[in-house]
């Protein structure tokens, strides 16, 4: 039988229980050696990636810049949820302070709107060097390439700090998570009283970030349809070539 330590015998919530995956303590194991195996391999495959393009000259292009950078940034994913999520797999008190909480929510929810403004911009990148390969060099500078770099990043730190900060105001009337993150719709369910203001912010951000994603997957569907085209065209040989 699974026994949970309560955050506090207080009104005041100070903290939560990250139910995560209810299962037995054989099972929890065996997650544990999972979830740090696939995490460990994506470490080691990220920072290949990022060495990779930092060693070798020919790799400091435009588009090798934007994968290094995506690179990171999974590296920063990764870091960001799994070392508490392993914590839970071996722990009988599944709590988190309230900060850890929001910390954890502002990281993970701050981090995927960065890799979605990542993959629009690589989906970008992409579609000029295929579509416009002529034209690629003379659009994709060095300059436009860190400034959508910049972009990225900055857009993506900004996008949850408010939902965050409203959330982290309201009150609590229950302390326990079902879920391996706090994530706003478990916290907007122990809320006391609901904030409609809130949840239109919170569906109207993510949303545009759905929308965003849509807009790279037409990306590289015309990225297929061009070059599919282009090999039927040219006897059977795929001319996509980036021009460096």
């Amino acid at each position: 039988m699974r026994t949970f330590c309560t955050p506090s015998n207080s009104s005041i919530i100070t903290g939560f229980i990250l139910l995560g995956f209810p299962s037995p303590r054989e099972e929890q194991m065996l997650l544990f050696v999972l979830f740090s195996a696939v995490s460990l391999f994506k470490l080691l495959g990220n920072a290949s990636i990022i060495c990779a393009m930092r060693w070798y000259q020919r790799l400091h292009t435009p588009m090798y810049i934007l994968l290094a950078n995506f690179s990171f940034l999974e590296i920063w994913y990764v870091t960001s949820m799994v070392p508490n999520l392993l914590v839970n797999f071996l722990s009988d008190c599944k709590v988190i302070s309230f900060s850890g909480c929001f910390l954890l929510f502002y990281f993970f929810f701050t981090l995927s709107s960065t890799e979605c403004f990542f993959l629009a911009v690589m989906a970008f990148a992409l579609y000029l060097a295929i579509c416009r390969p002529l034209h690629y060099p003379s659009i994709m500078t060095r300059r436009l390439c860190t400034n959508l770099i910049v972009s990225c990043w900055v857009l993506g730190f900004l996008w949850f700090p408010v939902p965050i900060t409203i959330i982290s105001q309201m009150s609590f009337c229950g302390f326990r998570i079902d879920h391996f993150l706090c994530d706003p719709d478990s916290l907007l369910a122990l809320s006391c009283t609901s904030d409609p203001v809130e949840e239109l912010a919170s569906s109207t951000l993510i949303s545009l970030l759905f929308c965003l994603l849509l807009k790279s997957d037409w990306n590289y569907s015309r990225l297929q349809i061009s070059c599919k085209l282009k090999y039927n065209m040219h006897d059977d040989k795929v001319i996509c070539q980036v021009e460096q």
